[in-house]
């Protein structure tokens, strides 16, 4: 992970650090979040405050967040909101926290300027022994605070001013105004300057959580199912009408038709479908390079194109899909028919424009591994763990292009592969409703209700 860490593919972004002040206020909230303490001087944190350096010290990744299902935080800054989220449980997590430090942006920098934040995502599941216990997770709030109890100071205060004001003898209570003067002495003019936080709460429809070998549960969307990277047998039942694994690929792709959820890539309006196309072509021949011990230091598209041609006969049918689907975009080809049973079928489609865009394509990335980028930009997580089965001539490869290419514009990069352009008017069409077969069998055929050993 040498490479990764250098190139600032791992651990980049993270805030450091290394005043004393801070790490003070560091430890007092992990002290009242713990009960622990950290030893060292400097460290870097995530957006959510866990310390991969702490983690080692503890020999506990998982410091901040027990059991791996109630992410605690610590906030020393604002700045935090644009630092990834290491070791994530659950695809949501990171997008609630940035959420909450952008929607209370101005309390936070106040509130941070004195103390640390520290506080929970809660919601009612503690503990995952089983898969059942996933869907129990409906809904996510956050609690946070000062060390010092700041806001719930704050809160008291500002119940103490109303009393105040409208209690006709409140000028005479001389225990109430000098509770009042006690408090302020903390808070500041609360009247004035209102310390508090927004109550925030998160709807949990549609996620991944890394728990049970990785799991993707829609909710939310006209036809409910769990997709489970492992075998689908080992959860048991679940309560949710489909369950299907990847190995349930016609069903998995019969499910993201049915739900609008994807569209052929070189369909996609604004962007170069050819280009993207050929860039995924690049990556199985690398695949297939490596493999051989081919050395790949240095390698340009043109020198991956010539070994292309060196490995003709070797490159795998995900390759060969691809080519036929350029060939479409490019050259006035027949559409090639590429059906869920071929292996780069997955490769041919991303996320239509929808809240739950980023979920499908971490997905797909999932799906469709050989395409190195788009498994690095949507599900890192999955994209380390396969770094390491990696030949050291892919790694390297790998580690240079994204570094490379991908570093030096993210934005413009995710834009290009991702974006979507406003649709144009089209007229309105009535879909014929749905054929009573979908009640029968299920809409996606081979896969039954509660059924996951057939």
């Amino acid at each position: 992970m040498h490479r990764l860490i250098e190139k600032g593919l791992m651990f980049g972004n993270l805030i450091r650090v290394d005043s004393p002040v801070l790490v003070d206020r560091y430890n007092r909230a992990l002290r009242s979040l713990t009960g622990k303490e950290t030893s060292l001087g400097a460290f870097h944190i995530d957006i959510s405050g866990f310390s991969p350096e702490i983690g080692d010290e503890f020999d506990d990744p998982l410091y901040l967040n027990h059991a791996g299902v109630n992410r605690q935080f610590i906030l020393l800054t604002t700045e935090q909101k644009a630092a990834p989220l290491l070791n994530a449980k659950f695809s949501t997590s990171r997008g609630i926290l940035r959420q909450f430090i952008t929607e209370n942006a101005p309390q936070l920098f106040a509130l941070t300027a004195r103390d640390a934040v520290a506080g929970e995502l809660v919601n009612t599941v503690y503990a995952l022994d089983d898969p059942k216990h996933l869907f129990e997770i409906r809904r996510v709030r956050i609690e946070a605070d000062t060390t010092s109890g700041t806001v719930a100071t704050a809160k008291k205060l500002g119940a103490m001013i109303d009393q105040f004001k409208s209690e006709k003898d409140a000028w005479f209570d001389d225990v109430l105004i000098g509770q009042m003067i006690g408090l302020a002495k903390d808070t500041g003019d609360v009247a004035r300057n209102p310390v508090t936080l927004k109550e925030m709460s998160f709807d949990q429809d549609n996620f991944w959580t890394a728990h049970f070998g990785g799991l993707y549960i829609f909710r939310g969307v006209e036809h409910p199912a769990a997709i489970s990277v492992a075998n689908k047998a080992r959860l048991g039942e679940l309560p949710i009408p489909f369950q299907m694994d990847f190995q349930d690929r016609a069903a998995i792709a019969k499910f993201l038709q049915l739900n609008d959820l994807v569209e052929p890539v070189a369909k996609a309006r604004g962007i170069d479908a050819g280009a993207i196309l050929h860039q995924k072509m690049d990556f199985v021949v690398a695949e297939v390079a490596a493999a051989l011990g081919e050395s790949l230091n240095g390698a340009s598209r043109r020198d991956l194109r010539n070994m292309g041609r060196r490995f003709a006969k070797l490159l795998p049918d995900e390759w060969q899909g691809l080519a036929a689907l350029a060939r479409w975009a490019e050259e006035d080809a027949p559409w090639p028919r590429i059906t869920s049973s071929h292996p780069a079928y997955f490769y041919t489609l991303r996320a239509k424009d929808h809240p739950d865009a980023d979920l499908v394509n971490m997905l797909l990335s999932e799906l469709a591994p050989l395409d190195i980028r788009q498994l690095f930009i949507c599900h890192k997580e999955a994209f380390y763990k396969a770094y390491v089965t990696w030949p050291d001539e892919k790694k390297a490869y790998v580690a240079d292009f994204l570094a490379n290419e991908y570093q030096v514009d993210k934005a413009g990069t995710r834009a290009a592969l991702f974006g979507h352009e406003a649709p144009m008017e089209e007229p309105h069409v009535v879909s014929p409703p749905m054929s009573d077969l979908i009640d029968r069998v299920g809409p996606w055929g081979a896969v039954k209700r509660r059924s996951p050993w057939d």
